[in-house]
C-alpha cells in the first residue's frame, strides 16, 4: 500500500475531514492522477470545477507545503506505478515457470489462514443479520473488485427479493441508481487497493440517508471504514499490479452460504422454480453441457468410418 506519506494514503486518511469540492479533488485524483500530475494549479481547479485557491488549500491541508510539493508527490505516484511491472519481476523474477503455480496458490493458502485469524466474527454475523433485516440491498465494487459484487448479487438474487448491483463509470451514475436509498436499507461496498473513491462516496451517501453500511476491505485502516458500522476484513496483499482476490472471495461465499441457512425456505422455493423455468425453455439444452452423448458420439465415429 505504499508508506504513511504516499499521497492516496494521505487522501484517504484526510478524506472525512475535506470540504466537498476537495472531495471532489480527491475523487478526481484517486481516478485520473496520471494527468493531473501535468496540471497547473489553476488546470485542475479549472477541470474539476473548483477554484485555484480551493486547490492550493486542499495540497497544504494534506501537509504539503504548498502545490509544487503536492505535484512531486504526484509524480512519484505515478513514477511508482510505472515501475510495477519491475516490483513483479522482483517478487518472482527468480522463480522458475515451474514454481509459479505452486507459490501463487501458496501465497493465497497463507492469506486465507491470515483471514481466519484476524476476520471478526461478530461483525460477520452482525453483517448476515443487517442483509437479512434490509428491505433493499445495495452492492458496489469497482474495477478489480466489479468481479466480487457482481459475484455476490448473482446469489443474493435467489434469497432477495430487492438486490441492487450498482454498476457504473462515474459518480453522478452511482447516486442516481441510489437515489431512493434510505434507513431500512444497506449498501455493501468492496474495495482493496487502489481505493475506490467512487466506492467510498457511494458509501457516504448511503450513511448520510441514514442506511447501514457493511465493509469487505483488506485492513481496520481502509478508509473505507470511515462510514461503515460492520467491517469484514480479508487479506489482499499488492504483490505488484497482481492484487489476491481469493481471501475477500472466500469470506463472500460464507456470506452467502450464512445467509442461505437463514432462509432455506425461500432458496429451496426459487431453486425449485428456476428447474421449472429452466426445463419450460430448455435453458440446459442450448446453453450448458451437463452429460455426454454416447449415441453422437457414435454416429460421428460411423461418419469417419465411411468416408
Amino acid at each position: 500500500m505504499g508508506n504513511k506519506n504516499d499521497l492516496r494514503n494521505r487522501i484517504n486518511e484526510a478524506y472525512g475531514r475535506l470540504s466537498k469540492g476537495q472531495k471532489r479533488l480527491a475523487a478526481y485524483i484517486s481516478d485520473h492522477y496520471d494527468k493531473a500530475a501535468f496540471f497547473t494549479a489553476a488546470r485542475l481547479g479549472e477541470t474539476v470545477g473548483v477554484s485555484e485557491s480551493t486547490v492550493v488549500r486542499f495540497a497544504t491541508h494534506l501537509g504539503y507545503k504548498g502545490y509544487p510539493e503536492f505535484q512531486n508527490a504526484l509524480e512519484e505516484l505515478v513514477q511508482g506505478q510505472l515501475n510495477a511491472v519491475t516490483r513483479m519481476e522482483a517478487a518472482y523474477g527468480r522463480i522458475g515457470q515451474s514454481e509459479i503455480l505452486d507459490t501463487i496458490l501458496k501465497s493465497d493458502v497463507r492469506r486465507l489462514n491470515a483471514t481466519l485469524e484476524k476476520i471478526d466474527t461478530n461483525a460477520f454475523e452482525a453483517a448476515v443479520d443487517t442483509i437479512l433485516d434490509a428491505k433493499n440491498i445495495y452492492i458496489i465494487g469497482i474495477r478489480s473488485c466489479a468481479p466480487l459484487a457482481s459475484f455476490l448479487a448473482f446469489y443474493l438474487n435467489l434469497i432477495f427479493d430487492h438486490v441492487h448491483l450498482l454498476q457504473t463509470n462515474s459518480a453522478s451514475e452511482i447516486f442516481e441508481q441510489m437515489v431512493h436509498i434510505g434507513k431500512n436499507d444497506v449498501i455493501v461496498g468492496i474495495s482493496f487497493p487502489r481505493y475506490s473513491m467512487r466506492t467510498l462516496k457511494a458509501m457516504e451517501f448511503a450513511n448520510n440517508r441514514s442506511a447501514k453500511v457493511i465493509t469487505l476491505t483488506d485492513s481496520i485502516h481502509s478508509p473505507m471504514n470511515l462510514y461503515s458500522s460492520c467491517n469484514l476484513i480479508a487479506d489482499s496483499d499488492m504483490a505488484s499490479i497482481l492484487d489476491s482476490l481469493v481471501a475477500p472471495l472466500s469470506v463472500i461465499n460464507a456470506l452467502i452460504v450464512a445467509l442461505c441457512m437463514k432462509k432455506p425456505t425461500k432458496v429451496a422455493k426459487t431453486l425449485d422454480m428456476l428447474e421449472t423455468v429452466w426445463e419450460e425453455y430448455q435453458v440446459y439444452g442450448n446453453d450448458e453441457i451437463n452429460y455426454i452423448n454416447d449415441s453422437v458420439k457414435m454416429r460421428y465415429n460411423k461418419a469417419e468410418d465411411v468416408s
